[in-house]
């Protein structure tokens, strides 16, 4: 595994170069010369976190629930009369 550190600077002016180094291995960002990102490729950070879910998964409803049902009580709170003329 190779680290690879670059300022924020050089992180702004060359993207590409952090994306490339980071499938490698991470990437430090450095901030007046500390640490303060790390840049790493999607399947390193599944690994590290033991998460192998897609964006869906992750937005979506949990497994063996097909339907809910919810009933919103209406609130007379804030209601009030509507001039339509």
């Amino acid at each position: 595994m190779t680290i690879t550190t670059l300022s924020s600077r050089e992180f702004n002016q060359d993207t590409s170069r952090a994306k490339k180094a980071a499938s490698a291995g991470p990437v430090f960002i450095t901030d007046r010369g500390k640490p303060a990102h790390v840049l790493l490729s999607i399947e390193e950070y599944q690994r590290i976190t033991g998460k192998q879910q897609n964006i869906v998964d992750a937005l979506g409803r949990p497994a063996g629930v097909e339907d809910i049902e919810i009933e919103f009580p209406r609130s007379r709170e804030f209601a009030r009369s509507v001039d339509l003329s």
